[in-house]
């Protein structure tokens, strides 16, 4: 008899599914990742098993998944701005039809990644208990948050076993390069000189094995069902101080600040209250962000094509 886990990721392509995969990997657990499309070289993991379908696609779901897992984290998304109808259907439309998929065989637990975006103007540091205000100009964070919405609205409905976590900025070694912290490492070991904002907002980072800590405590605690729960490192950093960080760290690169201009509506300070993943989950985030730059810094200068 066989009793390992196993766990379906939508979006496991992707920079949180790779690590969340290697993790759960190096556990005994079986993994299948659901995505449109193939994984970049460097995050494929041979003990993987892809399965390429769209989310969207309900008959195509049902085709090709199993019948049964015992967990599932969505970490699905589409972030093009320019698409709007593209963005409700993945994030909303495709929840939905995991929600249909296993309705009569229902997984231990089903885990939607959402995000920061979903509390809208909310000022920081952020409670689960915030009101959202809409931000009209955001497909993206209204798509998220109405997907999270359906599914409290389907927990306190059914009981079907669900938990939300609300995730601030996450980083480290293979994420891809359109981030901010590899974007300026990158730039940095070429040497180039780069333009930025004034850098005066601040932001919450949390490193990626944190993070996945965070995913699989909320997998495996029964004190979930139900919940919504930030998760982030919940001491926010000047934007200009992070950059002049890895700068300073790699020892060249030169950022030129000022040269790009901040949204009107862009948040000054955007980071989360964690008391309640300290309290639900005993989960605090234990790599500083010094630390974690160090670690992302060495992955970007040794394995990684630059």
């Amino acid at each position: 008899m066989n009793n390992k886990k196993k766990i379906l990721i939508p979006g496991g392509t992707g920079f949180i599914g790779y690590h969340l995969a290697l993790f759960l990997l190096k556990k005994g657990w079986v993994v299948h990742s659901l995505s449109k499309s193939k994984p970049k070289y460097f995050r494929k993991l041979n003990k993987v098993k892809y399965i390429y379908c769209d989310i969207r696609n309900k008959k195509d779901l049902k085709k090709k998944l199993d019948n049964y897992y015992d967990y599932i984290v969505n970490l699905s998304g589409y972030v093009d701005h320019s698409k709007k109808k593209t963005i409700i259907q993945t994030h909303l439309n495709g929840c939905k039809n995991l929600i249909k998929n296993f309705e009569i065989h229902r997984p231990k637990k089903l885990l939607q990644v959402g995000s920061s975006i979903e509390y809208g103007k909310n000022k920081s540091p952020q409670k689960e208990k915030s009101l959202y205000k809409k931000d009209t100009k955001s497909v993206y964070g209204n798509a998220k948050l109405s997907a999270s919405l359906f599914l409290i609205r389907f927990f306190k409905k059914s009981n079907f076993p669900i938990v939300i976590l609300r995730l601030y900025l996450v980083y480290g070694p293979k994420q891809d390069e359109n981030r901010i912290i590899p974007f300026v490492i990158k730039q940095s070991f070429k040497g180039n000189r780069f333009n930025c904002s004034p850098g005066k907002q601040f932001r919450d980072f949390t490193y990626i094995d944190d993070v996945v800590q965070a995913i699989y405590k909320s997998l495996i605690s029964e004190k979930t069902n139900g919940e919504l729960i930030n998760i982030g490192f919940g001491k926010p950093i000047q934007i200009k101080s992070l950059i002049n960080t890895i700068v300073k760290k790699i020892g060249k690169g030169k950022p030129i600040f000022s040269k790009l201009n901040l949204r009107a509506d862009e948040m000054k300070k955007l980071y989360p209250n964690i008391s309640k993943a300290r309290r639900i989950l005993n989960w605090t985030p234990k790599i500083s962000l010094k630390k974690g730059l160090s670690k992302t810094i060495r992955y970007y200068k040794y394995y990684e094509k630059k």
